[in-house]
């Protein structure tokens, strides 16, 4: 079994201390996001006690869970890392990470666990008009960001922004236009970069192959088979998009939870709910949401 924290919110950077506990007592509780009265108990044992094979961890900076890896790797517990680092503006990212502290993170998470067990997210690209995000921002946005991480990352994954209804309304509230034509011409030139660099690079829920960038997935389970053997349940998760190419696995994450404030953020509806629910999270629920 595959355990993912979290698609639906930043687990590591905003509720570590849940995420210890429920590690700590080996078990945590999920909530069916669409039907609440469906809970599932999801062990996080490692075997040969439990069942979860491999912790897959989604977030922008893994700072606040640095200190616990050591323990983590004593007990058997086998974490990759995809860590999202784009570069872009606070008036897109009001209240992620600074980039700074992002980069340190990842830095140390290599030096850690080592970069075969790191992915960087460049994720989502778009272009923004009124900020000056075009093209020539991305190419000179990549080549700084690739310069830095080359050697630290097994990887790059990369998809354009999908326009998903919460996220476009909250564009069109900042006044700002969004778009990703020519994009799919873009990312050539970023896969070049990147390859300059010494980072391969693969697509999220994309197809482009022409522009030299095989299809990939976040949860890339022939990842997970080279670092451990571990073989997922199936080639692809029926669950996620028709596009997604991600293994199976089980989420213990929930919506509407993050506080970042990415205006192209899908798993955030709304950010007074999300903080709301942060203020009155109790780390030791077994749930999160």
């Amino acid at each position: 079994m595959i355990v993912s924290a979290s698609r639906r919110t930043d687990v590591p950077a905003l509720y570590p201390g849940w995420l210890r506990q429920r590690l700590a007592q080996g078990r945590a509780r999920v909530v069916h996001p669409f039907r609440p009265s469906l809970v599932r108990t999801v062990d996080l044992r490692p075997p040969p006690a439990g069942t979860m094979d491999a912790l897959v961890l989604w977030t922008r900076t893994p700072g606040p869970l640095l200190g616990d890896l050591r323990e983590w790797e004593r007990r058997g517990i086998r974490s990759v890392w995809l860590v999202t680092v784009t570069g872009y503006p606070p008036e897109l990212e009001p209240h992620a990470p600074p980039l700074r502290a992002a980069l340190a993170g990842l830095e140390e998470l290599s030096r850690q666990l080592g970069a075969r067990r790191v992915a960087w997210r460049y994720d989502p690209v778009l272009f923004v008009p009124e900020l000056g995000i075009d093209p020539a921002w991305h190419r000179r946005n990549f080549e700084r960001l690739a310069g830095r991480l080359s050697g630290r990352v097994d990887r790059c994954i990369l998809s354009l922004y999908d326009p998903y209804r919460a996220p476009e309304g909250r564009f069109r509230r900042a006044g700002l236009r969004v778009h990703t034509e020519g994009g799919a011409e873009l990312t050539r030139d970023l896969a070049g970069i990147a390859a300059r660099h010494g980072i391969p690079m693969r697509t999220c829920c994309e197809d482009l192959e022409d522009a030299g960038i095989p299809p990939g997935a976040c949860i890339d389970g022939r990842w997970l088979r080279r670092l451990w053997g571990v073989e997922a349940a199936a080639p692809k998760d029926p669950g996620q998009r028709t596009a997604c190419r991600c293994a199976p696995s089980v989420d213990i994450g929930a919506y509407d939870t993050c506080v970042h404030g990415c205006l192209y953020c899908y798993a955030t509806h709304a950010r007074d709910r999300a903080l709301a629910r942060h203020r009155a999270h109790d780390p030791t629920q077994e749930a999160l949401g």
